[in-house]
């Protein structure tokens, strides 16, 4: 039986629009994708070598499969929450990714809730890997988004500043998790508390499995990640409370829904 899913589609993506020397744009009407269409995911792929049957294969684009809900967007546009399942490419990282790396600081004068300023945020997103260790770029010379639904990482992801800019200029290229080793805990709690991007985390180093461009399915309720280019599933630590604080959008929309503060 084929499993519903939910396209991962910003507004701005379906837009089309294309990256220029600063980060403008200029969109094409009518291209793209709806920004939360539902589809079906063909699920006859073979299974990995663990044989898990729960990990589907990635079926062009990138896909949080579950129950196609809160499809209300958030401040920042997140259209879909409550992920179970995320499936696209893996854009691979290594040991001690900071946060200039990630959002070099000259873009922190960008206004996340701004929807302008919020596209150009994601432009920039990883822009500060050096070009001699990352030559495969994150987002690619004249677009304005990433390719990669997951960024895999080493130890200390997220390390440096503070600032929340870095996951979510990450989300508004159109990353939906990071898999590392460690993070940096500021990170960590940043990546929660502003319900832009699930944190997973693994005992495995999978920055020395997991190669940039393979198609992967992160399943965050059996928490495993399935490399389907290998045929590898790896275990990961469950996110744990931390989870429906980011399905919710961040941490203040999960007190208004579980009311600990007034809507």
């Amino acid at each position: 039986m084929a499993a519903m899913a939910l396209v991962v589609s910003s507004p701005w993506r379906a837009a089309g629009g294309r990256r220029g020397a600063r980060g403008a744009s200029t969109a094409r009407k009518g291209s793209g994708p709806s920004p939360c269409a539902v589809v079906l995911a063909d699920a006859r792929a073979p299974a990995p070598k663990r044989g898990r049957a729960s990990c589907m294969p990635a079926v062009g684009g990138n896909l949080v499969t579950g129950a196609p809900t809160a499809a209300k967007p958030g401040r920042r546009g997140r259209v879909c929450a409550g992920a179970t399942s995320i499936q696209g490419k893996a854009y691979v990282t290594r040991d001690n990714i900071d946060t200039d790396q990630i959002i070099p600081a000259g873009y922190l004068m960008l206004v996340p809730s701004k929807p302008d300023e919020l596209e150009q945020l994601g432009a920039h997103a990883m822009e500060g890997l050096p070009m001699d260790l990352y030559p495969e770029r994150y987002i690619q010379e004249g677009k304005m988004k990433s390719e990669y639904a997951v960024v895999i990482g080493g130890e200390n992801f997220g390390c440096g500043s503070s600032r929340e800019h870095a996951p979510i200029s990450m989300s508004a290229a159109g990353t939906t998790a990071i898999v590392a080793q460690s993070y940096a805990r500021i990170f960590f709690r940043n990546c929660i508390a502003t319900g832009e991007i699930y944190p997973c985390e693994s005992d495995v180093r999978l920055c020395d499995s997991v190669t940039t461009g393979d198609s992967v399915t992160l399943d965050l309720d059996a928490n495993t990640l399935t490399n389907h280019t290998t045929g590898e599933c790896f275990d990961m630590k469950p996110l744990g409370e931390a989870k429906p604080v980011i399905d919710a959008g961040g941490i203040f929309e999960y007190a208004r829904q579980t009311g600990m503060i007034n809507k």
